[in-house]
């Protein structure tokens, strides 16, 4: 059992394994939240020149959609690596919600990914916005729960 406790021998500090363990966890969960927070920006500054972007790269690299998996993973880091930290059902919640959403757009039949992404990116500016609202709240909610953003 790991007690946490850093110690110094001979000149170099040796850190305890779960300490850097928390560490990795902490950095790996601030990851998440940084890819958050720009998105969330850039959904609320330049909504429409994002979607424009967005629908131009689906349009010319269909192979994108593998690149979900890496939601499917940083849904699965948030759900196990956030559990001790503050607003527990959100993240849980938020975790759940990128692996189905991962999954659906790397696996799902094709006609219906079609569908919901044009659904998504035949929306209102103002709608972005509201996206960009959320993501940039979820950002700091959870630099806020790791201790980043103020006392945890």
């Amino acid at each position: 059992m790991c007690n946490g406790v850093c110690t110094h021998e001979q000149n170099r500090l040796v850190i305890a394994p779960c300490f850097r363990w928390f560490i990795m966890r902490d950095y790996a969960l601030a990851a998440i939240a940084g890819i958050w927070l720009a998105d969330g920006c850039s959904l609320l500054l330049a909504p429409r020149f994002m979607v424009e972007r967005l629908r131009e790269v689906i349009r010319q690299q269909p192979a994108i959609w593998t690149w979900q998996w890496l939601s499917v993973v940083s849904g699965a880091v948030l759900l196990i690596a956030a559990l001790p930290l503050i607003h527990q059902p959100l993240w849980i919640m938020t975790a759940l919600v990128m692996l189905i959403k991962g999954v659906f757009l790397a696996l799902g039949p094709e006609a219906w990914r079609a569908r919901v992404v044009e659904w998504c990116l035949a929306r209102e500016d103002v709608d972005y916005r509201f996206v960009g609202i959320g993501l940039c709240t979820l950002a700091a909610l959870l630099l806020h729960a790791l201790g980043w953003l103020g006392p945890a």
